[in-house]
């Protein structure tokens, strides 16, 4: 096992850090902007009716892949537990913002407020059980496929293991949403399907991403594939 540098060991783990916070600020607001629909026409194929929650969600899984091939399982996990226990901090801001009363001047009022935030509590539950499941089974298949292929095929990994935590997650949270009222069971499946397929799209269509920067990042920590950094014992494994 070789031995990094203090200077590659310091910027091995400001990059974690800085991965770490994408990871964060895109799962906290993907829960905070749920609320709104939008549609688009997809070259006349499909057409997708999804939550603009969605669109920060996928690079989450985006990074924790990026973090698992080069800083191993241990190191995406703990990137997931710290996304939890955001999202809950984020969970109560929001309430104690919503118990205290706006002023009459104030441009938000509280029924504004409440109607833009009030559904947060129930969507930061229903993502983090949706997260949860998905983000540690994308974990894990991924790093069943990083091993059965000895490194190898990073692209079979990243979308095998992606697609099905999508769905895990689409699924789950849907469902939650709709025991909770806050979506209608009738648009359920509609949901599912367009929630799912668009992220297999962007799933698919992240993987130049991810070979970018594991081969940026092979390169100048001199990793071979297969090979991760280890922060805690300082060296190349």
């Amino acid at each position: 096992m070789a031995k990094l540098t203090l200077k590659d060991r310091l910027l091995a783990q400001r990059i974690y850090l800085i991965l770490g916070a994408l990871f964060i600020a895109s799962l906290v607001v993907s829960n905070l902007i749920f609320q709104k629909f939008f549609s688009f026409d997809f070259f006349g194929i499909y057409t997708f009716e999804l939550s603009v929650g969605i669109l920060p969600y996928p690079i989450t899984f985006l990074i924790t892949d990026i973090i698992s091939e080069v800083y191993g399982k241990r190191k995406a996990n703990q990137v997931v537990t710290a996304g939890i226990f955001a999202s809950v901090f984020s969970m109560g801001i929001i309430y104690v913002s919503s118990a205290v009363t706006a002023t009459e001047w104030s441009p938000v009022s509280d029924a504004l407020f409440d109607k833009v935030f009030g559904a947060t509590v129930v969507a930061v539950f229903a993502s983090m059980m949706a997260y949860l499941l998905a983000q540690y089974i994308d974990i894990s298949i991924f790093h069943f496929w990083k091993r059965l292929t000895r490194g190898k095929h990073l692209w079979l990994r990243n979308n095998f293991s992606t697609f099905l935590s999508q769905f895990v997650d689409t699924f789950t949270v849907l469902v939650l949403l709709c025991s909770f009222g806050k979506i209608e069971w009738h648009l359920f499946a509609g949901l599912l399907l367009s929630g799912f397929l668009f992220k297999v799209l962007v799933a698919a269509a992240d993987t130049p991403f991810l070979y970018a920067a594991v081969y940026v990042l092979r390169r100048r920590f001199g990793l071979k594939v297969g090979e991760e950094i280890d922060l805690e014992k300082e060296e190349i494994k």
